[in-house]
């Protein structure tokens, strides 16, 4: 099956400040900015990049559990609150847990394709910090299949990947995978200093290495085999871009040298209900990403930068192996070596993934997306990296739950 019978492209992306502890304008005891805040900054800092609203055909908004943490649903209402040239227009809102933002992608992109639309605005969006920690970690247990959540721990994400390094630590030596794990964080935390609205940008450690080594796995205070800088934030903001058609970009004005061509996709899905066959290895990501490369005639040789899913320091580890730029249990040392650092052979999550930038759920697949667009079109700021034109694609892996819901997608810049 053809997946791509036309061009179809990505352009004026945006992303709010990812906001949660780390910067300074957040204060737990003060009133925030809620989920139409961010819906708002996003979706108008993208249409300011256009020439007419009105030239928006459709909306998608990815959330994952708005109607949770903020009491909120029905989210495609909120697509005519951004701009009142959006009213009558079709929007819908679509669900993955983590996911989600990925799942906005591929369904502005199938809008395209089935040429019902020209351009869409993609938006993702998640406000998380309305609740304490543990009570969050109950919101975000659903991203599972929450028949089981009894039987995992109180931080039920955490444990989950925390079981998934323990069963790496086993098979291949603790020391030696702390040491990747040690690297991977590190280069997360340089990456953001680099990037102003990560949500780590203001960090001011001197010796990462060092705060790093401090930490040691805890089960009688956190999980047995992660500490707390082996784990993304809770995260409020929420990112934007417009998917079109050539067709599309003519109609909002967009120059095609500001634009990203997207030139290969996967969405896979495993069976939630299953427990994974192998904690060591991250099955869904590894056929997403080798669907995705196969529909664009591609090998990983070529890619030039990734952004990749690290809700958790050893889901970086695993999806190196993943992708294939590792044997199974090489991705550790793969790290360690700086290969994955913004000089290394394969930069990954240039402005800090999920540990650093920072994981507003529903939003992750799409500030993925922004990012690789922002590198291909060189708009990256103090994060941008030399794309050698050898290697001149972008690929973004976006994983829901443990290995469940997974979207792959690949990039070129526009010609």
């Amino acid at each position: 099956m053809k997946k791509l019978r036309k061009k179809v492209y990505i352009a004026a992306g945006y992303n709010t400040i990812s906001m949660g502890t780390g910067r300074s304008e957040f204060n737990p005891k003060k009133e925030r900015p809620g989920l139409e805040h961010y819906i708002k900054e996003a979706g108008q800092a993208t249409i300011k990049q256009i020439n007419d609203a009105a030239n928006i055909d459709e909306g998608v908004i990815g959330n994952f559990m708005a109607a949770r943490f903020n009491k909120q649903a029905n989210l495609p209402g909120f697509i005519p609150f951004i701009d009142e040239k959006l009213q009558w227009k079709p929007a819908i809102s679509v669900e993955g847990a983590c996911g989600s933002g990925g799942l906005a992608l591929v369904t502005g992109l199938k809008s395209v394709l089935a040429e019902t639309a020209d351009a869409v605005l993609v938006l993702g969006v998640e406000v998380q910090n309305t609740m304490k920690a543990i009570y969050g970690a109950d919101v975000l247990a659903g991203a599972g299949w929450y028949k089981k959540r009894k039987e995992g721990h109180a931080y039920f994400f955490p444990g989950q990947f925390s079981n998934r390094a323990g069963a790496y630590y086993e098979k291949y030596g603790m020391d030696y995978a702390r040491e990747g794990l040690k690297r991977w964080f590190v280069n997360a935390m340089e990456n953001a200093r680099l990037c102003p609205t990560a949500q780590e940008y203001e960090s001011k450690e001197t010796d990462l290495y060092k705060l790093y080594d401090k930490f040691n796995p805890n089960g009688a205070n956190f999980v047995d085999n992660l500490t707390v800088l082996d784990c993304s934030k809770v995260s409020d903001g929420a990112s934007s871009i417009i998917m079109a058609s050539e067709e599309g970009l003519i109609k909002l004005g967009i120059d095609k040298k500001d634009a990203v061509e997207i030139v290969g996709w996967a969405q896979v899905e495993r069976n939630i209900t299953h427990e994974p066959e192998n904690l060591t290895e991250l099955i869904t990501i590894k056929k997403a990403a080798k669907e995705a490369l196969d529909s664009a005639g591609l090998i990983i040789d070529d890619l030039g930068t990734i952004e990749t899913h690290d809700c958790f320091s050893i889901a970086g580890i695993l999806g190196v192996e993943a992708i294939g730029f590792a044997e199974p249990g090489k991705g550790a040392q793969f790290v360690a070596d700086g290969h994955t650092a913004r000089d290394g052979k394969i930069p990954i999550n240039t402005t800090g993934g999920l540990i650093g930038w920072g994981h507003p759920t529903g939003a992750t697949g799409v500030h993925q997306a922004v990012t690789i667009w922002e590198q291909l079109t060189e708009k990256a700021g103090d994060a941008q990296i030399e794309i050698n034109p050898d290697r001149p694609y972008g690929m973004t892996i976006n994983m829901g739950g443990d290995d469940v819901t997974v979207i792959a997608m690949i990039y070129k810049k526009a010609e």
